[in-house]
């Protein structure tokens, strides 16, 4: 029985030590959670932010994969030369023309040089009435020189940008959430307003970028070269005038003569009234 008992109480004092030992692995695997918390919120912040944005290519290329051939964004462009037999009636032609389309002539360049007249302008289109446009500019010309049609797909730099501004968006609301609620000191205040204009400019540039993406993909442009050769015709070195514009010349030069006088004698009118009363009080006393 004394065995027994001191078995049973060898026993009980292996399990109390081994519970002993788990207790103690527990509190100090608390401690070091707690210390982990306790790390400073700016440092958590920032490795979470690496996190996110080096999972940013991934997310990426799965959502241009995903993309279908509309939500693609391509932006197309155009140069064309083409020979017109009036080149005033095609530009007023293709004027009428891309009105139509929602579209607009942005600047215009005329050109004469003896040889041949030449009109240049740039058109902005609809890039939905692109192919529609070329083929009714095509339509006016006699003769074409060349054309050049070009593609630019931006749809990954697009979907890269949407993604690191969502990203960035994020970013500023958790620092000014940090800013609001766990900065103290004056230290930690001006640190997280200055990650929170770094991160305001990152912002401002990704969003300035879209929009300028955005309006060259829904607006294409399409340059346009139109010319009719002339005779040649010297140019005169001097020029004769005729009878008639000489006859002009002598009526404006009479005109002016006159406008001369009248206006010399309204600019001497007090010596004239001074003189006429002097001569006729002299011729007075003369008389007498």
């Amino acid at each position: 029985m004394k065995v027994k008992a001191l078995k049973n109480g060898f026993k009980i004092f292996i399990i109390c030590m081994v519970f002993t030992v788990l207790l103690s692995c527990n509190k100090n695997s608390y401690k070091e959670a707690v210390n982990v918390k306790s790390v400073d919120i700016s440092e958590e912040f920032e490795v979470m932010a690496d996190d996110k944005f080096m999972k940013l290519d991934l997310v990426q290329e799965m959502a241009y994969k995903n993309k279908t051939s509309e939500d693609l964004k391509i932006i197309k462009s155009a140069l064309a030369r083409y020979k017109v037999e009036d080149v005033k009636e095609a530009t007023n032609a293709i004027k009428r023309m891309v009105s139509g389309y929602d579209a607009y002539i942005s600047d215009l360049r005329f050109q004469n040089n003896l040889q041949i007249k030449e009109n240049r302008f740039t058109i902005k289109v609809p890039n939905h009435f692109f192919d529609k446009v070329m083929d009714s500019i095509n339509a006016v010309a006699e003769f074409v020189e060349y054309e050049k049609i070009t593609t630019k797909d931006v749809t990954e730099e697009y979907v890269d940008l949407q993604t690191r501004l969502k990203t960035k968006l994020e970013v500023k609301e958790r620092y000014e959430s940090i800013l609001r609620k766990n900065a103290k000191t004056v230290k930690d205040i001006l640190a997280t307003e200055d990650k929170l204009r770094i991160i305001q400019e990152e912002i401002e540039s990704a969003q300035g970028r879209l929009k300028y993406l955005t309006n060259k993909v829904s607006f294409s442009t399409i340059q346009i070269d139109l010319y009719e050769t002339v005779d040649y015709k010297e140019e005169p070195v001097t020029y004769n005038k005729t009878f008639w514009s000489k006859m002009k010349s002598s009526l404006a030069n009479g005109l002016h003569a006159i406008e001369v006088v009248f206006l010399g004698i309204m600019n001497i009118w007090p010596i004239l009234i001074v003189g006429t009363m002097l001569f006729l009080f002299v011729k007075k006393r003369l008389r007498k």
